[in-house]
């Protein structure tokens, strides 16, 4: 897969370049394949993509929150996109499909302080530079129908993590 940075004429909101790092990050860790290897290695992958578009703290924060969340909660948030989405299993969908769903569905859950239509929007925005107008679609179909679940790994409701 060829990537590019989805940022115009340089201006980009940090936390969109935040996960647009952590898209980067987790979509090598699962073509790799090895969890073990992806948990010891993770943190040297982000310090690399973000030294190449020149990322800030803020971002970079941003970007190793979520990886260090979605890795945590994998198995969760994979049984969540599964319940959500019909007719289609993780290993069905593309693997830059899947990884955006991870992710988005991590900041829906886990209370990144990220409001559900902004969490929805941007992974549809990132489905569409990286996957295609169709991906678009179907990330919204099953963000949203995660969101209007609103359970969380753990019980909790959307978004109430830490408060």
């Amino acid at each position: 897969m060829s990537w590019t940075w989805s940022r115009a004429e340089g201006v980009v909101d940090e936390r969109h370049l935040g996960r647009e790092l952590a898209l980067r990050v987790l979509f090598q860790l699962d073509a790799a394949g090895a969890p073990q290897a992806a948990a010891e290695s993770w943190p040297a992958v982000l310090a690399y993509e973000a030294a190449e578009c020149g990322a800030r703290a803020r971002s970079l924060a941003f970007a190793q929150a979520l990886v260090a969340g979605v890795l945590r909660e994998r198995t969760e948030l994979d049984r969540t996109l599964t319940e959500a989405s019909s007719h289609w299993s993780l290993d069905q969908m593309t693997q830059v499909d899947r990884t955006i769903l991870r992710l988005a569905a991590y900041e829906l859950q886990e209370g990144t302080g990220t409001p559900v239509g902004v969490a929805i929007n941007e992974a549809v925005e990132l489905a569409k530079v990286y996957s295609g107008r169709d991906a678009g679609r179907f990330v919204n179909g099953v963000l949203g129908r995660v969101a209007r679940r609103g359970a969380a790994p753990g019980g909790r409701r959307a978004g109430s993590a830490g408060r």
